[in-house]
Protein backbone atom coordinates (compact mmCIF):
# COMPACT_ATOMS: atom_id res chain seq x y z
CA UNK A 1 0.00 0.00 0.00
CA UNK A 2 1.36 3.17 -0.77
CA UNK A 3 2.02 6.33 1.43
CA UNK A 4 -0.17 9.48 2.03
CA UNK A 5 1.60 12.82 1.41
CA UNK A 6 0.98 14.36 4.53
CA UNK A 7 1.12 18.24 5.67
CA UNK A 8 2.53 19.65 8.58
CA UNK A 9 3.15 22.71 10.83
CA UNK A 10 4.52 24.21 13.75
CA UNK A 11 2.35 22.60 16.06
CA UNK A 12 2.56 18.70 14.43
CA UNK A 13 5.99 19.05 12.86
CA UNK A 14 8.81 17.74 15.68
CA UNK A 15 6.61 15.02 16.07
CA UNK A 16 6.14 13.84 12.14
CA UNK A 17 9.92 13.94 12.21
CA UNK A 18 10.75 12.35 15.50
CA UNK A 19 10.46 8.56 14.26
CA UNK A 20 12.27 6.50 10.99
CA UNK A 21 12.68 8.09 8.13
CA UNK A 22 10.65 11.25 6.97
CA UNK A 23 11.10 13.56 3.43
CA UNK A 24 10.17 16.83 4.05
CA UNK A 25 8.68 19.33 1.05
CA UNK A 26 9.57 23.14 2.12
CA UNK A 27 7.11 24.20 -0.85
CA UNK A 28 4.58 27.55 -1.74
CA UNK A 29 1.60 27.60 -3.67
CA UNK A 30 2.97 30.44 -5.72
CA UNK A 31 6.38 28.77 -6.95
CA UNK A 32 6.38 26.86 -10.04
CA UNK A 33 9.12 24.45 -9.19
CA UNK A 34 7.42 23.93 -6.12
CA UNK A 35 4.26 22.15 -7.72
CA UNK A 36 6.97 19.66 -10.19
CA UNK A 37 7.94 18.85 -6.99
CA UNK A 38 4.90 18.08 -6.05
CA UNK A 39 3.55 16.22 -8.89
CA UNK A 40 6.87 14.11 -8.52
CA UNK A 41 6.60 13.47 -4.64
CA UNK A 42 2.73 12.04 -5.36
CA UNK A 43 4.08 9.36 -7.76
CA UNK A 44 7.09 8.80 -4.97
CA UNK A 45 4.49 8.23 -2.72
CA UNK A 46 2.88 5.74 -4.57
CA UNK A 47 6.30 3.43 -4.36
CA UNK A 48 6.83 3.71 -1.01
CA UNK A 49 5.00 0.99 1.48
CA UNK A 50 3.27 2.51 4.49
CA UNK A 51 5.63 2.56 7.44
CA UNK A 52 8.49 2.08 5.49
CA UNK A 53 8.71 6.31 5.05
CA UNK A 54 6.75 9.14 5.46
CA UNK A 55 6.56 12.25 2.79
CA UNK A 56 5.28 15.88 4.32
CA UNK A 57 4.85 19.08 2.93
CA UNK A 58 5.54 22.44 4.86
CA UNK A 59 3.94 25.47 3.01
CA UNK A 60 6.70 28.32 3.45
CA UNK A 61 3.85 30.74 3.58
CA UNK A 62 1.52 29.45 6.49
CA UNK A 63 5.15 28.49 8.30
CA UNK A 64 7.71 31.18 8.03
CA UNK A 65 8.89 30.22 11.55
CA UNK A 66 9.44 26.53 10.40
CA UNK A 67 11.22 27.21 7.18
CA UNK A 68 13.47 29.74 9.10
CA UNK A 69 14.47 27.23 11.41
CA UNK A 70 15.71 24.94 9.15
CA UNK A 71 17.49 27.87 6.99
CA UNK A 72 15.01 27.31 4.06
CA UNK A 73 15.82 29.95 1.58
CA UNK A 74 15.11 28.46 -1.62
CA UNK A 75 12.26 26.45 -2.36
CA UNK A 76 11.99 23.79 -3.31
CA UNK A 77 14.02 22.70 -0.17
CA UNK A 78 13.55 18.71 0.65
CA UNK A 79 15.19 17.36 4.10
CA UNK A 80 15.41 13.81 4.60
CA UNK A 81 14.81 13.53 8.45
CA UNK A 82 16.35 10.04 10.22
CA UNK A 83 14.48 9.88 14.22
CA UNK A 84 14.26 13.62 14.18
CA UNK A 85 17.79 14.52 12.49
CA UNK A 86 18.71 15.79 9.36
CA UNK A 87 20.47 13.19 7.12
CA UNK A 88 20.23 14.32 3.64
CA UNK A 89 19.33 18.41 1.96
CA UNK A 90 17.78 19.03 -1.20
CA UNK A 91 17.33 22.34 -2.86
CA UNK A 92 15.38 22.46 -6.71
CA UNK A 93 13.60 20.10 -7.97
CA UNK A 94 14.62 16.24 -7.75
CA UNK A 95 13.73 13.38 -9.55
CA UNK A 96 12.45 10.40 -7.64
CA UNK A 97 14.91 7.87 -7.59
CA UNK A 98 17.54 10.70 -6.39
CA UNK A 99 14.87 11.19 -3.16
CA UNK A 100 14.45 7.19 -2.97
CA UNK A 101 17.54 6.43 -2.84
CA UNK A 102 18.12 9.17 0.34
CA UNK A 103 15.36 7.40 1.49
CA UNK A 104 16.17 4.30 1.87
CA UNK A 105 20.11 4.66 2.77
Amino acid sequence: MAIEVQHADANNFKDIIAKGTVLVDFWATWCGPCRMQGKILEELAKTIDEGVASIVKVDIDNNADLASEYGVTSIPALFVFKDGEIDEEFVGVQQADTLKDAMSK
